[in-house]
């Protein structure tokens, strides 16, 4: 390897672990304040409809602030709005953790949620941007797997942290962890370059609001927004219902339904890794993604039809997430495919949106599968939208023009 192509593959090494970093630590703030509701519960006496009320709260806020952060990426720069973001939302967690009544939670709740907004679209127009063509399969799926990371991390240090000395400080920790992080990008804040950095002198500015809401509005666009409410309405539901599902279909216990949900999400973080290196080695990414989520909706339709052993199952569920993970480098490039130059922040912005919908409309879907007594249903739904998306992205082929994406970094 030349010393040039060394130094280029070094920078962007960095860069990609900087993203990657910032996104875990987005998912990590995401998930700092649930597992303390019991002592909320205890300290202001709320009910957890009225916690449920403040998430709600939280992730309707970023799913309103996605799209407009994203045109404020590709106007003033992503790495401006992503120092600003998570400095946002560090600060907010800190409030939360100052709260002197419940009420007060929901301003901070608000703040956190414009926080949260912008990891997405300035995460993917840095990546874009700076990181050579043939290694960004692997980096969205380093970028897939930090967010992954984050949500791990966030309950193994507040919950112990809340045990010895109290939520406010377990809070107002998570909230240092996120300063540190935010010195670390300022400190290598050179390496986080978006398309306005390699723009040629006297380019024109990012284009304007009315065209930048018609290219939203475009097919290809419209179905990318679809594809993510699908697929995020299928992870929701399988994140918050799989035990109960298993639990009322087929009498599995407890210990064995949460190591399938735990088998999911750990076959999910390996199928990301290796559907990055399969994404940089193919250009078949549509059918990679089809083929996976048939995969996935598969094993959901099995689960629902047959009563697995312990180990079975387990291994089964394990297989579903691999699959579910594997398509997600590839999802990411078909995305980009689909996104002109200087538009990677409002169109990232704007299909990630997608997956606060789905987020939203899962869990009360389900919820109501399993309150009429029919948790075989819930699998079968599962099983749907994952096929449903399976058409999002197979039409999007037909729909991207070929010349959408110009020559990779």
């Amino acid at each position: 390897m030349s010393t040039v192509a060394h130094d280029a593959s070094r920078r962007d090494v960095l860069t990609i672990g900087l993203v990657g970093v910032a996104h875990g630590c987005s998912h990590f703030f995401q998930l700092v304040l649930p597992p303390l509701f019991p002592f909320l519960t205890a300290e202001f006496g709320v009910s957890y409809t009225e916690l449920g009320i403040l998430m709600t709260t939280f992730f309707v806020t970023s799913g309103v602030g996605q799209p407009l952060a994203g045109f404020l990426v590709d106007r003033i720069g992503a790495r401006q709005v992503m120092l600003a973001g998570l400095g946002i939302y560090s600060l907010a967690i800190f409030a939360l953790a100052l709260a002197p009544s419940f009420w007060v939670l929901f301003p901070a709740i608000v703040m956190a949620g414009l926080g949260n907004c912008v990891f997405h679209p300035a995460d993917f127009a840095v990546l874009n941007a700076s990181v050579h063509r043939s290694r960004l399969g692997r980096a969205f799926g380093v970028h897939t797997l930090g967010g992954n990371l984050g949500w791990v991390a966030a309950p193994a240090l507040v919950v112990p942290v809340a045990g010895v000395a109290g939520w406010r400080v377990a809070l107002a920790t998570a909230a240092a962890v996120g300063a540190i992080i935010w010195l670390a990008l300022w400190l290598n804040r050179r390496s986080l370059r978006d398309e306005r950095d390699h723009a040629p002198a006297g380019a024109p500015a990012a284009a304007g609001i009315a065209q930048g809401l018609s290219l939203l509005a475009s097919r290809p666009l419209l179905l990318c927004f679809g594809y993510f409410a699908l697929v995020a309405a299928a992870l929701i539901a399988v994140q918050n219902f799989l035990s109960p599902i298993l639990g009322s279909l087929h009498g599995t216990p407890l210990t064995v339904a949460a190591s399938g949900l735990t088998a999911y999400l750990l076959g999910a973080a390996v199928g990301v890794m290796v559907g990055g290196v399969v994404a940089d080695r193919s250009d078949r990414h549509v059918a990679i993604v089809a083929a996976g989520l048939l995969g996935a909706s598969l094993v959901f339709i099995a689960v629902a039809q047959l009563s697995f052993v312990a180990t079975a199952l387990i291994a089964t569920l394990a297989a579903g997430g691999f699959l579910s993970g594997f398509t997600n480098p590839s999802r990411d490039l078909i995305v980009r495919s689909a996104t002109p130059r200087g538009a990677s922040g409002r169109v990232f912005g704007f299909v990630y949106s997608g997956l606060d919908v789905g987020s939203a409309l899962a869990p009360i879907t389900v919820g109501l599968l399993l309150d009429h007594g029919h948790p075989q249903w819930a699998l079968w739904a599962i099983a749907g939208v994952l096929f449903a998306a399976i058409f999002t992205v197979v039409t999007l082929r037909g729909a991207i023009p070929s010349a959408a994406r110009p020559s990779p970094v």
